[in-house]
């Protein structure tokens, strides 16, 4: 039986979060390698386009799954469909996510929740659904992007953080508990800064969208971090270059770190532009913000 991995093999691929930056971009690279696709997101106009640019880009096929990864029977739909229609799947990855930005005592309780939930309780969904599958066939590949914010703090993104520490230790326990199958590989992706719509669909309370922090890479480079871990699995993989020194200034330096975070925050990841209160795509999906690149220059 070919494995997940085997480049002779077109891979069976369900990504989640398909429909805008990261997991867009990461369709379009599996498309190159002629995979067929499960895309997962809840808007279906932006799925409808992203299934477009991936059959244009080589994929054998796309099927379009729209649904919220907070919603478990659903997810579990779109996984049936993928079985049923290829008769295996070999990779997901999970790359759906929302941010806000405010101080946690400003952002609203539901928003602050929906947030987490869908990092957190999303994840919990995805694996809760997928495993089964992987263990069934003996092998599969899960990939969640997480953050290098799952990894240290920053002021105005206290939801995003808990979310991504609390993500970040989910993966964790999942790689713990699949180490009784050699076939299954549970792996993180971490980004730094990245040249998506993600900032200026935030919800937002501090007046301002936010904006990625330099050094911003490419959804495309992120996605080639992707598919180079379904290659050759790892636990945690960076996409970030400054990511390792960040992290070991938050937790080697921490008072430096905390003197020099909020100003930093504010000068290189606010885009200070004027904006009111608002909930962005957080509770639902605005197509009209979605795409594969933000507005940044990215490398």
């Amino acid at each position: 039986m070919p494995t997940p991995t085997d480049p002779a093999s077109p891979q069976t691929v369900l990504v989640t979060g398909a429909s805008s930056g990261i997991g867009r971009a990461t369709a379009m690279e599996l498309a190159g390698r002629g995979a067929r696709l499960v895309l997962v997101a809840r808007g279906e106009e932006s799925l409808d386009e992203t299934a477009a640019q991936a059959l244009a880009a080589g994929a054998q096929a796309a099927l379009i799954r729209p649904a919220d990864v907070t919603d478990e029977d659903a997810v579990r739909a779109a996984v049936e469909d993928a079985v049923t229609e290829f008769g295996r799947l070999d990779v997901v990855v999970h790359a759906a996510q929302v941010m806000a930005y405010g101080r946690i005592e400003d952002v609203p309780r539901e928003v602050y929740e929906q947030v987490v939930d869908v990092a957190l309780h999303g994840t919990a969904v995805v694996a809760r659904v997928v495993l089964p599958v992987f263990r069934r066939q003996g092998a599969g590949h899960l990939v969640v992007v997480n953050s290098v914010l799952g990894n240290i703090a920053t002021p105005l993104l206290g939801s995003y953080v808990a979310a991504k520490w609390g993500q970040l230790g989910l993966i964790r326990v999942l790689q713990q508990e699949t180490r009784d199958e050699p076939g299954i590989s549970v792996s993180a992706v971490q980004p730094g800064g990245v040249d998506t719509p993600i900032y200026v669909q935030a919800a937002s309370w501090t007046g301002s969208t936010g904006r990625p922090p330099p050094p911003v890479y490419s959804p495309q480079r992120v996605a080639r971090v992707v598919l180079s871990t379904l290659d050759r699995p790892r636990r945690i993989v960076q996409a970030g270059l400054f990511n390792p020194l960040i992290t070991a200034g938050f937790r080697l330096l921490p008072g430096v770190y905390d003197a020099l975070v909020g100003p930093l925050l504010q000068r290189m990841a606010v885009a200070d532009d004027d904006v009111p209160p608002t909930e962005g795509n957080v509770f639902e999906s605005r197509p009209e913000g979605n795409a594969t690149e933000g507005r940044w220059r990215s490398i």
